[in-house]
């Protein structure tokens, strides 16, 4: 799986300061050194509405769809996905779960079904059938390709679910990604969200 940052809010936490400022009309107060501690006020207050100000898009890729489609539940974000009935996936690749690839006889009937589908697909295919209509017999496990984009407020909201120790691996691998991503580029606004690395979980403060 890759994660890529596509675009982020130029200045995003002088935005989310600047925006919060007018609520109190202390624009005066506004300079480098502040804005750290006053976006960390800002959270531990609960007033996250202003950091739906600043928004990021990423790319990820090589995710299967049984995890876009966990992702797509996201009402408050903007998603465009890989499109299977437009894209010819008689070439899909597939993502294969560390608990089936380590036992020998659950892997092997997992490739064995990976591979009947694809014959499948193409059979189909070779008949005529339309790409929209082949693609019913595509399984969870394919890859996929997919955009999204979200304010602050909403990736804080994602992490919380995403990075759980109870969410599923997959979907946690990626919201782990963007989280680092968005820890580089706004640390105050998830300065409260840190990560364990060797077991790959959220620790929130």
């Amino acid at each position: 799986m890759e994660v890529q940052l596509i675009s982020i809010t130029p200045k995003a936490e002088k935005i989310i300061e600047e925006a919060a400022r007018t609520s109190y009309l202390s624009f005066n107060k506004m300079n480098e050194d502040v804005t750290p501690s006053f976006i960390r006020m800002l959270i531990k207050n609960g007033h996250h509405s202003v950091l739906e100000h600043a928004s990021a898009s990423f790319r990820i890729t090589r995710i299967s769809r049984a995890s876009t489609h966990q992702l797509v539940r996201h009402r408050l974000a903007s998603f465009t996905q890989q499109s299977q009935r437009y894209v010819d996936e008689k070439n899909f690749n597939y993502v294969v779960p560390s608990s089936i690839n380590k036992d020998p006889e659950a892997k092997k009937l997992f490739l064995d079904t990976m591979h009947y589908l694809k014959a499948t697909y193409i059979k189909l295919r070779s008949m005529k059938i339309k790409k929209e209509d082949a693609r019913y017999i595509l399984p969870n496990a394919i890859e996929s390709e997919i955009v999204i984009t979200a304010n602050m407020r909403e990736y804080r909201r994602i992490f919380e679910l995403r990075c759980a120790k109870r969410a599923q691996w997959e979907i946690r691998e990626a919201a782990i990604k963007m989280l680092e991503i968005l820890k580089e580029h706004c640390p105050n606004v998830f300065y409260d969200m840190n990560i364990d690395h060797e077991h790959k979980v959220l620790i929130k403060e």
